[in-house]
């Protein structure tokens, strides 16, 4: 196989996977010309047509479908490899790629990320924030961190953070005009600021417990949000009851801008956990971070990793 042959492949294999020229040329430093060569030329060589082009995306036909399935575990298994390299190294070294939620991202992530490449300048760590569900395998990233209830049961999961839990609140002049829920029930007839979760476009439902009973909850009101700064903005400014992490607004509670709701229907549960799906190609860059993350205090409630 020529070189140009493997540098074509792996072009189609970012076109298909990013599904558009313009992102796969972002992600591969090249021309979108230079791309659109490189799969002419590929689908000439094969005598296949790979791709079907319209005006907004890209898509494989079935026999891209096909080189599909033999390109990604190939490169994947390359990619693997090529990161065992780099414990050859005398300083760690390689790119980290994690996904993750705005929060997460501010009190677990980054503080020991900011610790690991103070200590190690030649590890590169790429952070994407999106508050909806992804497939980190699909979209290759190594790990990605989610509170541990969202954590889909067949991937490798590493406590990094301590118990939370999810708590309504609103403004004081909110409470003042319109009251304070005393139940659940009660936010039925209250204005509440919904979040839409990016990728899998659901509005979130309230989930509170009480006593070993859970209950969830649908809630309508003014406002609907992606992002959850401005839920925190919207109840300040008094146009609701919202709902999110405790910790996420425990500095606008302290200031007095926000008041707590339902505190005895908001049961902790297992915080953050960081998840990947196999320890079998994990580089020493990475290995170093999970070290890193890794929630150790020594009270902490029961609530064990799944790393068999």
């Amino acid at each position: 196989m020529r070189r140009e042959d493997i540098a074509d492949l792996t072009i189609f294999l970012a076109v298909a996977e990013e599904g558009s020229f313009t992102g796969a040329a972002n992600r591969l430093g090249l021309s979108q010309s230079g791309l659109s060569h490189s799969i002419r030329r590929l689908e000439d060589r094969l005598g296949l047509r790979l791709l079907v082009r319209t005006t907004r995306s890209v898509a494989p036909t079935d026999a891209g479908e096909r080189l599909l399935e033999i390109l990604q575990p190939a490169m994947n298994g390359i990619e693997g490899r090529l990161a065992e390299l780099t414990a050859l190294r005398q300083t760690p070294a390689g790119t980290i790629r994690i996904s993750t939620s705005e929060h997460a991202a501010q009190a677990i992530l980054w503080p020991a990320v900011d610790r690991l490449i103070a200590k190690y300048p030649d590890i590169v760590v790429e952070i994407c924030t999106d508050n909806g569900f992804i497939d980190i395998v699909a979209d290759r990233f190594d790990a990605g961190v989610r509170l541990g209830e969202q954590v889909q049961k067949d991937m490798i999961a590493v406590r990094i953070g301590p118990r939370m839990r999810m708590i309504p609140f609103a403004s004081p002049h909110y409470i003042e005009t319109h009251g304070a829920p005393l139940t659940p029930h009660d936010l039925a007839r209250h204005r509440c600021i919904n979040l839409r979760f990016t990728n899998a476009g659901g509005i979130y439902a309230w989930e509170f417990e009480k006593q070993g009973r859970a209950m969830h909850v649908k809630v309508e009101g003014p406002l609907v949000f992606n992002r959850t700064p401005l839920v925190i903005q919207a109840a300040i400014a008094g146009h609701g009851i919202g709902f999110l992490l405790e910790d996420a607004v425990a500095p606008w509670i302290q200031k007095g801008a926000l008041v707590p709701l339902l505190d005895d229907w908001c049961e902790p549960f297992d915080g953050y956990f960081l998840y990947y799906p196999s320890r079998r190609h994990s580089s020493p860059a990475f290995k170093l971070l999970v070290d890193e993350l890794r929630y150790r205090e020594r009270d902490a409630p029961a609530a064990h990793d799944r790393e068999s």
